[in-house]
C-alpha cells in the first residue's frame, strides 16, 4: 500500500460536495447529463444562528496569534469573497464587510444576504474580529471583506459567467486577495475550464493587476484538475487535518493542490450570530487567503507570484518538494510572516522539512520518506558498518593471538 494512502475519517460524510446547481455555463454545449456549474466545497451541515463556541479552535491553537499580529493584521487589505453572500449582522463581522454585487437572478437579496451560511463562514476564517465569549477569530483580523454574492447552493446560482464578472468586480474595487471556495463540476466531477474562457481570462486579468487569487481544490476526492484552482498563478488549497495529513475521504489531490490548510472541523461565524463547525476545502482556502492578506500588508509591492511562493516555501513540508497530497506542505502563518528572506517567484525544494515558529504546531506526519528520515537511515548504516569493522578487526586480532600462542606451546 502506498505511504500516501491515509486513513479515512469515519466521522465525515463520504462526499462533502454541495448538490449540483442548475444554472448552465455559457459557451459551447458539452456532452454531459448536467451542464457544468460552480459547486460549494463544504459539508453544509451548519445551522444559524448558533451559540458561541467558547474554546480556541484547533486550527488556531497551533498559531501564536500575538506573534503573528506583530507582523501584520490585514489592516488596509481587502479580500473579496465570491460566495453565497456574507451576513454582516454577526457581531464578529460588523464593520468588517463592504457590499459588492449580488449576481443571483430573481432574488431580492443583497451581498449581505446569506441564506446558506457558507460565505459567512469563509469570511470569518479570514477576518472575524475578536469577541468575548469565543476563542475564534480570523487570522487577518483587521482585513476588509468585499462580499460578492454569486451562488446560493440552492439551484439559482453558480453561473460561471457571473463568477467571472465577480472576479472583474473584485479587481475594479481594489481587492488585494480573492477567495473562491467553489469549483466547476458536473455530475460530481470536475469540468475542465480553458484559459481562453470567461473565467480563465478574468483570473489572468486579476493576477496581472496584482491580485492574489486563492481557490479551494474541491471535495471530489479525485486527482483531476479543478477550476479555478488549477488555473496558472492561482493558489489551489487542499484540506489538512489535525495531524497535517490530507483530509482523507474528500480533499482533492493532484495538480490543483499547491498547499494544504486546516479544513476539518473548522469553526467560523454564521449568519445572525454565533459560530458553527463545518469541514471542506472551502474553509482551507480562506485560511490561506488570510495569510496572503497579511503578506499583502507587510509587502505591498510584492507580486502575487512572490506572495504565493512565500506561503509555499514556508509551509510545513513532509517532502523536500511538492507532492500531490498536500502540495508544498501545510500553511504555516507565523513562518510565512516571520521569514525575512528576499522574495522568490516560485517555491523550490528544500533539504529539510521546516518546523513551525508556533510551539503548538505538530510535527508533520510523513507522507513519504523525508530528508531527515534519509539522513537518520544513512547515519544508522554508517554506525552499523563501523561497528562491524571494529568487530572484524577485534575478531581477527584474537584469532592471530591464539594462533601465535599455539605455535609457542
Amino acid at each position: 500500500m502506498s505511504r500516501h494512502h491515509h486513513r479515512r475519517r469515519a466521522a465525515l460524510p463520504a462526499l462533502l460536495a454541495a448538490a449540483a446547481l442548475t444554472v448552465t455555463a455559457p459557451g459551447p454545449a458539452l456532452a454531459l447529463d448536467h451542464p457544468p456549474r460552480t459547486a460549494l466545497a463544504s459539508d453544509g451541515q451548519c445551522v444559524f444562528p448558533s451559540a458561541n463556541i467558547p474554546g480556541e479552535p484547533w486550527s488556531l491553537q497551533r498559531v501564536l496569534l500575538s506573534q503573528l499580529w506583530r507582523y501584520a493584521t490585514g489592516k488596509g487589505v481587502t479580500v473579496a469573497v465570491i460566495d453565497t453572500g456574507v451576513d454582516n449582522t454577526n457581531p464578529q463581522l460588523r464593520g468588517a464587510v463592504v457590499a459588492g454585487t449580488s449576481y443571483l437572478t430573481g432574488d431580492k437579496g443583497t451581498s449581505f444576504t446569506d441564506t446558506v451560511g457558507h460565505g459567512t463562514m469563509v469570511a470569518g476564517i479570514i477576518a472575524a474580529r475578536p469577541a468575548q465569549g469565543t476563542g475564534f477569530v480570523g487570522l487577518a483580523k483587521d482585513a476588509t471583506i468585499l462580499s460578492l454574492r454569486q451562488n446560493d447552493g440552492q439551484g439559482s446560482g453558480g453561473d460561471i459567467e457571473n463568477m467571472a464578472k465577480a472576479v472583474d468586480e473584485a479587481v475594479a474595487k481594489g481587492a488585494g486577495v480573492i477567495n473562491i471556495s467553489q469549483d466547476v463540476s458536473s455530475n460530481g466531477k470536475p469540468v475542465y475550464q480553458p484559459e481562453s474562457g470567461d473565467l480563465g481570462k478574468a483570473i489572468a486579468k486579476a493576477i496581472r493587476h496584482g491580485v492574489v487569487v486563492v481557490a479551494a481544490a474541491g471535495n471530489e476526492n479525485l486527482s483531476d484538475p479543478t477550476y479555478p484552482a488549477a488555473f496558472p498563478g492561482v493558489l489551489g488549497v487542499g484540506a489538512s487535518d489535525r495531524d497535517n495529513e490530507r483530509a482523507d475521504g474528500f480533499s482533492e489531490t493532484g495538480p490543483s493542490v499547491q498547499v494544504a490548510a486546516p479544513g476539518v472541523d473548522m469553526v467560523s461565524t454564521v449568519p445572525k450570530g454565533g459560530q458553527c463547525v463545518d469541514s471542506g476545502t472551502s474553509f482551507a482556502a480562506p485560511y490561506a487567503a488570510a495569510v496572503a492578506a497579511l503578506l499583502k500588508q507587510k509587502y505591498p509591492t510584492w507580486t502575487p507570484a512572490q506572495i504565493i511562493a512565500r506561503i509555499e516555501q514556508t509551509a510545513q513540508r513532509t517532502d523536500a518538494g511538492r507532492n500531490n497530497y498536500v502540495g508544498w506542505g501545510v500553511v504555516d502563518p507565523v513562518a510565512a510572516l516571520s521569514d525575512d528572506s528576499p522574495p522568490e517567484s516560485a517555491a523550490v525544494p528544500t533539504v529539510r522539512s521546516r518546523t513551525s515558529a508556533a510551539p503548538l504546531q505538530p510535527m508533520p506526519m510523513a507522507l513519504g520518506e523525508t530528508q531527515a528520515d534519509r539522513d537518520r537511515r544513512t547515519a544508522a548504516y554508517v554506525l552499523g558498518i563501523g561497528l562491524l569493522v571494529v568487530l572484524l578487526i577485534t575478531g581477527t586480532a584474537v584469532v592471530v593471538r591464539d594462533m601465535q600462542r599455539r605455535r609457542t606451546d
